[in-house]
């Protein structure tokens, strides 16, 4: 029980975070490119990469840090699914190129962010 409230309690902070994360990036950023979302992924993945790294490199840390940082803050902050539905809207809107160039450049720099959050978290 004690875990599930430690994810909760991260995916609460995570989701809040993520919708502020929107707010900020809407209030400066009109486009047909959905920056809100992929701001928010890529920052999520280096977060995880952070705090994998960091909590694999200190063994004695409690797995119910891990269960709030990862699991429940990470979780909560990103989205797939909303990373997911956008692209449908932009594909049944004929913006193909766009839709394809967010998924090829969320994959890419989701995987660069994570890499680099590991290598940060290693040297720390």
């Amino acid at each position: 029980m004690k875990t599930i409230f430690y994810i909760a309690l991260g995916g609460g902070i995570g989701s809040v975070l993520r919708y502020l994360t929107t707010v900020v990036m809407n209030k400066y950023v009109q486009a047909t490119f959905p920056y809100a979302t992929f701001v928010t992924n890529i920052i999520g993945c280096l977060l995880i990469g952070l705090f994998f790294g960091y909590l694999e490199k200190q063994n004695a840390v409690s797995p119910n840090l891990k269960f709030f940082l990862i699991t429940g803050l990470c979780g909560g902050y990103t989205t797939f699914s909303t990373f997911s539905n956008e692209n449908v809207q932009l594909l049944q809107s004929n913006q193909i190129l766009i839709a394809f160039l967010y998924i090829s450049l969320s994959v890419f720099f989701g995987l660069m962010a994570t890499w680099t959050g590991l290598i940060i978290a290693k040297g720390l």
